[in-house]
């Protein structure tokens, strides 16, 4: 049978509007050094890959706490310069096989460098409004969706699901 409410996934209780009129959103929330999301980033990204056409995929990086935030500010600022596909398996490397933490902007934009992304640009880019706005966005979605573990995917503004519901591996991208 199909995936089973409250054990494979959960619905939301007020669903959470999409940004993209017409598709199925499916945003998965994520923490840089979050080691289940290390793992799971090979299947979701394979998923991905193959997205039916009225399906529109997206991730969200989640700020529990103060080190947490400071991830999800690297992401939103290397999404805002166009880099943040390119070097995301680079920083989950970093930070789960070569023991960096990356939590300043000093640390974060020399790491960068050698990957193509400019230190004086990201540093910039980081301090500007438009990623305070974006990080505070990406917040209230987290606070919508009412996340407190990741990953998380959320599906349609309606349903929750994870590696750890789903049984892990695969049944996610079912």
């Amino acid at each position: 049978g199909g995936p089973i409410e409250g054990r494979q996934y959960q619905r939301l209780a007020k669903p959470v509007p999409g940004s993209t009129p017409g598709k199925i959103e499916v945003i998965e929330f994520f923490w840089y050094g979050c080691p289940h999301c290390y793992v799971f980033e090979p299947t979701i990204e394979a998923w991905a890959k193959q997205l039916p056409a009225d399906v529109v995929y997206r991730k969200v990086h989640v700020a529990f706490r103060a080190n947490v935030k400071i991830h999800q500010q690297m992401f939103v600022t290397l999404e805002a310069m166009g880099k943040e596909a390119q070097v995301r398996p680079a920083i989950f490397n970093a930070i789960h096989r070569g023991g960096q933490s990356l939590t300043d902007v000093d640390a974060m934009a020399k790491f960068l460098a050698p990957l193509g992304v400019d230190p004086a640009k990201f540093k910039e880019t980081y301090n500007s409004f438009t990623v305070q706005t974006r990080v505070q966005q990406a917040t209230k979605l987290q606070d919508q969706y009412n996340i407190d573990g990741v990953p998380t995917v959320a599906i349609g503004g309606r349903f929750l699901t994870s590696p750890a519901m789903a049984g892990f591996g695969l049944r996610v991208s079912e």
